[in-house]
């Protein structure tokens, strides 16, 4: 797998397109970040690092998907921006406005991952990982 956010972003859309109540996904650092902002900004319940009950020596994380009614997912669009191939950068005067500011564009900034709003607020530029709304 080249890239695991990619993969992480596909796993939730394919997961609410089918109305799962969770996802389950390998571990890193970085998605752990992105699913903790994901429950900050209130588009999924909950995320939490799970054992892998098969093999004890990996971790998983769990998240919980959120729905606004019995058809609708409270997260309408995953896009990924920045990819391997082309990687998007952004200093901080020109942070994207994703939905006029009712979405959330995720950045990786020198002191962590953010949403585009907290990145205005401190001053700081990064690399766009995605937007979602």
């Amino acid at each position: 797998m080249t890239d695991p956010i990619a993969d992480m972003l596909s796993r939730i859309r394919n997961a609410q397109a089918v109305r799962k109540p969770e996802v389950v996904l390998p571990f890193s650092r970085i998605k752990m970040a992105l699913a903790e902002i994901l429950v900050k900004e209130n588009y999924i319940k909950k995320a939490q690092v799970i054992n892998d009950p098969q093999v004890n020596s990996f971790q998983s994380i769990q998240l919980e998907l959120k729905y606004l009614g019995p058809k609708e997912p409270a997260i309408s669009s995953l896009k990924k921006i920045s990819k391997p191939g082309r990687r998007v950068y952004t200093t901080k005067d020109n942070l994207p406005v994703v939905l006029n500011n009712l979405g959330i564009a995720v950045i990786s900034t020198s002191k962590g991952l953010m949403t585009n709003k907290q990145a205005r607020k401190e001053g700081l530029g990064g690399e766009v990982i995605c937007e979602i709304y």
